[in-house]
């Protein structure tokens, strides 16, 4: 299960990544929970400051890509996080002296935002040279238990800091976590990094973003998760917004209740990150697309829940095939890409995961606003759920292969071939 870790730069790698990502984490709830201190608890302007967070990556990643192709991928790391964690210092400072106000986190979401366009698909395209092949899939699953970790952690904390000390040392500590993963990088030793089956020098200077964008179009192996992920990450994964309207405007709670919805939610993504250690090859189109299924309908259940526990029961599950439907999607794509357009390849990855919610979290926030925060749920999910469904006919019909149910020895979908 943790097998990448007996390699020392990796170790350092997910060690920074851990530390950074608590105070991430609990950042994104205090900044949440600001947003509707001074926005007199509108989910639309939740939803704006989301879009505002995201909208550099759908704009600046594919660029980013191109980045990570052509030049060392640890001192772009580096510079990415040297800028996020002058960001989280200033913005704690705002807060800090009450002088914050609702265009300063939105202009703050912003400029996160852009640092994270450069830094995520980097990252992403950064652990091959890490572990190499034979252990990214183990690597890849670990970095999603690392970040599920920190979503557990870091919202239960927030939560209970917000209620004791106000949403000001939360931006502080989350500009002092962001520390690690530089000092981390600086200790990495570059003689070990495994940087094979790259294009030339004089090729990887004139990569250019469109041959990416060729090589995907022409992969429908590749294609295929990404179109479902770009709809579902658009119409359900924001559960950071959703489920801060759902917390405080249709059961009342309190800034620590909130981060058990949060915590919920990250306690089944991290054991659908575990699951997924194991896995040693490239997982099927039908496990993707099971797992998606699985997502969206559990989905639909916390949308039209109507009791708080049982949201908290809910969000269980939903995390568990949340992240196993991602994290199986990014192995299937990385591990079906040549290594010399893997930057450009996951940087589309990270634009149809998560720059497609600056299109779906304003609209996200009105159906919250004017019809429920449990209605922006059901139905992003039922969206999810019709995507998915699409998505299985036509591979089912491109294949020639054919869905059956067996109930005995145990219920249970599996796929033939007509032949």
């Amino acid at each position: 299960m943790f097998q990448s870790l007996q390699v020392r730069n990796y170790r350092l790698f997910a060690s920074g990544q851990l530390i950074k990502l608590i105070g991430v984490w609990m950042m994104f709830i205090a900044q949440d929970w600001l947003v509707l201190e001074l926005s007199n608890n509108s989910a639309t302007a939740l939803g704006v400051v989301t879009a505002c967070q995201f909208t550099p990556v759908l704009l600046l990643t594919l660029l980013s890509g191109r980045l990570a192709d052509r030049y060392d991928k640890r001192v772009l790391l580096f510079a990415a996080n040297s800028f996020w964690s002058l960001l989280a210092a200033g913005m704690s400072l705002l807060v800090l002296t009450d002088l914050v106000q609702l265009w300063h986190v939105f202009a703050f979401a912003a400029l996160l935002g852009t640092a994270n366009a450069v830094e995520t698909p980097v990252r992403q395209a950064f652990v091959s040279e890490l572990v190499g092949t034979p252990l990214l899939p183990n690597a890849l699953s670990l970095n999603a238990a690392v970040f599920n970790s920190a979503r557990i952690v870091g919202p239960a904390v927030a939560g209970l800091a917000i209620a004791a000390f106000d949403v000001g040392p939360v931006f502080l500590f989350t500009a002092v976590s962001s520390i690690a993963p530089l000092v981390n990088v600086v200790r990495m030793r570059t003689s070990e990094l495994q940087r094979d089956a790259l294009l030339p020098r004089d090729e990887r200077a004139s990569a250019r973003v469109i041959d990416g964008l060729r090589y995907v179009w022409h992969r429908p192996d590749l294609l295929l998760p990404m179109a479902v992920m770009s709809v579902i990450g658009m119409s359900l994964f924001n559960f950071q917004l959703t489920l801060a309207a759902l917390a405080k405007t249709v059961f009342n709670t309190g800034a620590a209740s909130f981060g058990l919805f949060s915590t919920a939610l990250a306690v089944g993504a991290l054991g659908g990150a575990l699951s997924g250690t194991g896995r040693r090859s490239r997982p099927s189109v039908w496990l993707v697309l099971g797992a998606a299924i699985a997502c969206a309908c559990f989905g639909t259940l916390v949308g039209l829940a109507s009791a708080y526990w049982l949201v908290v029961v809910l969000l269980v599950p939903t995390g568990f095939f949340m992240v196993f439907f991602a994290q199986a999607a990014n192995q299937r794509v990385q591990l079906g890409v040549d290594a010399a357009f893997r930057g450009r390849v996951m940087s589309l990855w990270v634009l149809v995961f998560l720059g497609t919610n600056p299109v779906g979290a304003p609209l996200i926030g009105w159906v919250a606003e004017h019809y429920g925060a449990g209605a922006s749920i059901w139905m992003g999910a039922l969206l999810s759920l019709a995507a998915a469904l699409i998505a299985l006919t036509w591979q089912l019909r491109r294949s020639g292969a054919r869905l059956r149910f067996r109930v005995l020895p145990m219920p249970r979908f599996y796929v033939t071939s007509t032949d």
